[in-house]
C-alpha cells in the first residue's frame, strides 16, 4: 500500500477527520491480534500506528506480520529506534525529535537508519515530533534524555512546529506521551494548526470521545489513540462506524 502521505492529503481536502490507532509491540499480545483488529476494522480508525520507546529486537516486525492478516487499514511505524523498522509495514514516520536538542533523535538515528530503510519499500514520511508536558515523566523522555516543551510556552511551542515546517517536514505531531495525565490542550492545537500548512497529527493523554472531538475541533487532522484502547477495548463502541 502506497501514497500513504497523498491520502492524508486528499482526506483534508475533503474535511475528513483520520483516526489511527497505536499499537506499541511491547505491550501488545499477538494472541489477542484477530479480536483487537476486528473491532478497530468495525470502527472509525483509519490507520494503525505501530511502535514503542522501548522495543525488544524483532518484535516490531513478527507483530506487523501479525496484524496483516487481519485487516487492510495502512499500517505505519511509529519508530523509537532504528531496531524497529520492518519492511512488514506501508510506510514509516521518518520522525525527528524537534522539542528536543539530543543530536541522536534529531539526526543521528536516522543516519544510521538509512541503510535499513533502503532495503525496504517503505513510504518515508519525514514528521516533526513535538513532545509537549503532559504533568508526568514519559518513556521519550527517559529514553531520549530531553524535556517536553512547556504547556503554558505556546509561543515557543508555534515557533517550533513552524521550524519543522521550514525545514521541510510534511506532517507535525503534537505528543503529550503514552499514559499522559492530560492530553495536548485545544489551545495549543488551535494554534499551532493555524500557524503551519501541513497536516497535525495530535496524540497522548485521549480516553474519551469529548476529548478526541475537541481534538477535532481545534484542528488537529489525524488523532493517536493508544493507552485508552489498552485499558479498555469499550471505547471501540463509541467509535463504530456508522452503518
Amino acid at each position: 500500500m502506497k501514497n500513504i502521505y497523498n491520502n492524508i492529503l486528499q482526506s483534508i481536502t475533503n474535511d475528513e477527520k483520520l483516526l489511527a490507532v497505536l499499537i506499541d509491540p511491547d505491550k501488545f499480545s499477538i494472541r489477542t491480534a484477530e479480536d483487537f483488529l476486528n473491532r478497530v476494522n468495525k470502527s472509525v480508525a483509519t490507520h494503525i500506528f505501530v511502535g514503542g520507546s522501548e522495543v525488544e529486537g524483532q518484535q516490531t516486525g513478527i507483530l506487523v506480520k501479525a496484524l496483516r492478516r487481519f485487516t487492510q487499514l495502512p499500517i505505519i511505524l511509529f519508530p523509537g529506534d532504528v531496531t524497529q523498522v520492518t519492511n512488514e509495514a506501508d510506510g514509516i514516520l521518518f520522525l525527528s525529535l524537534i522539542s528536543g536538542r539530543n543530536s541522536e533523535y534529531l539526526i543521528g538515528k536516522h543516519v544510521k537508519s538509512v541503510s535499513r530503510l533502503s532495503e525496504t519499500e517503505l513510504e518515508i514520511i519525514p514528521t516533526g515530533y513535538m513532545l509537549i508536558e503532559n504533568g508526568k515523566e514519559t518513556a521519550v523522555e527517559r529514553v531520549t534524555g530531553t524535556k517536553p516543551l512547556s504547556r503554558v510556552n505556546i509561543q515557543l511551542i508555534e515557533d517550533t512546529a513552524k521550524a519543522g515546517e521550514f525545514l521541510g517536514m510534511k506532517l507535525m505531531y503534537l505528543e503529550a506521551g503514552s499514559g499522559a495525565t492530560h492530553p495536548v490542550t485545544v489551545e495549543i492545537i488551535s494554534k499551532v494548526k493555524k500557524n503551519i500548512q501541513i497536516p497535525l497529527i495530535v496524540g497522548g493523554g485521549i480516553r474519551t470521545r469529548q476529548q478526541l472531538d475537541e481534538a477535532y475541533n481545534s484542528g488537529a487532522d489525524l488523532v493517536v489513540i493508544g493507552t485508552a484502547f489498552e485499558e479498555d477495548e469499550s471505547f471501540f463502541d463509541s467509535l463504530k462506524k456508522k452503518i
